[in-house]
């Protein structure tokens, strides 16, 4: 589906994308690193558990987001790969009768 313009392969670091070894370029985006791989699924809606993806792709839509290094909430689009980061599609429900005190 997505692939890299760039056909070298220098610069390359190691990540880890839903416990999956993958190979980004140093620099690259999280975002871009993960849609290169095939791991297009950033989060699961909280309410429906339908699975989401990057829309806007520049940090506006939120819709981004994954869990980076056990930290959530973190937006693949404006993160930068880093060598042995683990990236993790985000999963965050929501309780509505807890919310709603029953």
């Amino acid at each position: 589906m997505f692939r890299s313009l760039q056909s070298d392969d220098h610069n390359l670091i190691t990540l880890s994308v839903n416990g999956r070894s993958v190979k980004a370029r140093k620099g690259q985006s999280v975002w871009s690193a993960m849609a290169v791989a095939g791991e297009v699924v950033t989060r699961k809606a909280a309410l429906s558990g339908n699975a989401r993806s990057a829309y806007c792709a520049m940090g506006v839509c939120f819709e981004c987001m994954v869990e980076i290094d056990g930290l959530a909430n973190q937006q693949a689009c404006l993160s930068r790969v880093a060598e042995g980061m683990n990236v993790s599609t985000q999963v965050i429900t929501e309780d509505i009768e807890a919310d709603a005190g029953l």
